[in-house]
């Protein structure tokens, strides 16, 4: 009998782990823009380790091989017209197509994230129109990624845009019910204001105490003090506080994750456990940052089932959210995913190959052309009498100092490598800066302040056209000319170069050959 006993927990643990070998080879199958028979996406992944999915979103492809449906919606702001973006293929890429010809001569937001698991936890935007309260939609075209060799567009959330959804019967998990979640995320795009969250929060948008949230945040928000690092870091939000670890005390395993895809993760049992994990989404394995007891007072965990995308439980009815960053796919599941489970949906997802696409390659040179209908044969340049910004016009006959006025070298972001700097082409060491909003070009001082303000993040453009550039330490603001003069500025706002008339238009550039 013992040797019987023995041969069967062998046979057991062969079978157990074989079973998972399987699982983290599924993970691994490569992605194909054209073809998804044989593929399982991350929601496929996690069903098959038996922590099924309740809520998956994304705007840049299916999470499901077979799914076929809607991704997100836009809408158009010259009629108000809305429609659906799909995947060109099952278990595909978003068809960006679609929206650049719905979107055509008009600016669209994404007023909604549809639930691909057909649950009906389809996010919407916290604002009139939306789920009611004081946000507003994001832009449909901020950033513009490639997945898998296709083109994408990703859900880029600056201050005052959030999004919620709430269904009684959409199997969210409540109470004390475990559940897991992970999203991908930018380590470009993030701030330290409250709260860029994605999962589980409250129903009725108040703060209801400890443990009536269970989300992942990402963010440089250090709520308790004591941190190492500038983040941006992987954290949970938990109602009353965001944590590393498992206490208020600063976790000294968390790192910062900046890399321009990160996936985050977020795991708890509701009862004694929960874990948190992180990586660069196109490549490498997941760094376990903590793995451990809840903190003390969330022990059970009371969560209430409606889900937060890119707010704090407490927003957005009667306030505006004030964090920003940028989310391309999540999902939410029922029960504690397995080590193995997650293992493979991070193979899953950097075989897909999310990268970006722009000609803002460092060592680069060109020019930045201005698309707004008053000025395009004007480009950014820096004045010769002084060293101030401005746009001029420029053509073949242009002097030579002109034209190496109106020309950049692309540099590594001075402040973040992932982002860029513009260093004047006939003025070696002096970088394009702003200075109480207004564009200068300066000689790099090496301060932080200075790195911060020379350097800039592509996206895609904000009129449709060509490429914005979003200020790193103020992300709501983008290089703009005004009177042709150069800022950064909001889409409205105090100071006069804030006008939202033509500021679409005005921050849209098309990246020119260098005239030097």
């Amino acid at each position: 009998m013992p040797a019987l006993f023995n041969f069967r927990r062998l046979r057991r643990k062969v079978t157990v782990f074989l079973a998972s070998i399987a699982l983290a080879l599924a993970g691994l199958v490569a992605f194909s823009g054209t073809s998804h028979a044989t593929t399982q996406e991350p929601c496929d992944i996690y069903a098959a380790g038996g922590t099924p999915c309740v809520a998956a979103h994304s705007t840049t492809r299916a999470l499901y091989a077979a799914y076929n449906g809607p991704l997100y919606q836009v809408q158009r702001a010259s009629d108000s017209a809305l429609q659906n973006i799909g995947v060109v293929s099952a278990g595909g890429v978003a068809d960006a197509a679609a929206q650049d010809s719905f979107c055509a001569g008009t600016t669209c937001t994404i007023t909604r994230v549809y639930d691909q698991t057909g649950g009906g936890n389809t996010l919407v935007y916290q604002g009139p129109g939306g789920t009611g309260g004081a946000d507003t939609a994001a832009g449909a075209t901020a950033e513009t990624v490639s997945v898998g060799g296709q083109k994408a567009y990703a859900l880029y959330i600056n201050p005052g845009n959030s999004y919620f959804a709430y269904n009684s019967t959409g199997g969210v998990p409540t109470g004390s019910s475990p559940e897991g979640e992970y999203m991908i995320t930018s380590g470009t795009h993030a701030n330290n204001g409250c709260c860029f969250d994605y999962g589980n929060t409250e129903t009725d948008h108040h703060a209801d105490g400890n443990g009536a949230m269970d989300a992942i945040n990402f963010s440089t928000e250090c709520w308790f003090g004591g941190c190492s690092g500038t983040g941006p870091w992987v954290q949970a939000d938990l109602e009353n506080g965001l944590f590393t670890g498992g206490s208020k005390a600063w976790n000294p395993n968390q790192v910062s994750e900046t890399s321009h895809f990160v996936t985050a993760m977020l795991k708890n049992n509701g009862t004694t456990q929960m874990a948190l994990k992180g990586a660069a989404a196109q490549s490498g394995s997941l760094t376990q940052f903590y793995s451990g007891a809840l903190p003390s007072g969330y022990n059970p965990m009371h969560k209430q089932g409606a889900i937060i995308l890119g707010s704090g439980g407490d927003c957005c009815q009667t306030n505006h959210n004030a964090s920003a960053g940028t989310f391309y796919e999540g999902a939410m599941v029922s029960g504690y995913p397995s080590d193995t489970t997650e293992a493979a949906v991070q193979a899953n997802i950097a075989a897909v190959g999310y990268s970006t696409s722009t000609p803002f390659t460092p060592g680069a040179r060109l020019s930045l052309q201005a698309t707004t209908s008053c000025c395009t044969s004007d480009y950014l340049q820096h004045d010769t009498s002084d060293d101030k910004v401005v746009i001029a016009p420029v053509t073949s006959s242009s002097s030579a100092t002109d034209k190496g006025d109106a020309t950049w070298i692309v540099r590594a972001g001075l402040a973040n490598s992932n982002c860029v700097s513009f260093e004047s082409a006939n003025a070696s060491g002096k970088f394009l800066r702003h200075y109480a909003f207004q564009l200068h070009l300066q000689p790099n001082d090496g301060t932080s302040q200075f790195a911060a303000d020379a350097t800039f993040c592509p996206t895609s453009g904000n009129s449709g056209t060509g490429y914005s550039l979003r200020s790193f330490n103020y992300p709501a603001k983008y290089i703009r000319h005004y009177s042709f003069t150069g800022y950064i500025a909001s889409d409205g706002g105090t100071n006069t170069w804030d006008t939202a008339s033509t500021w679409a238009q005005d921050t849209s550039w098309l990246a020119a050959s260098p005239w030097s």
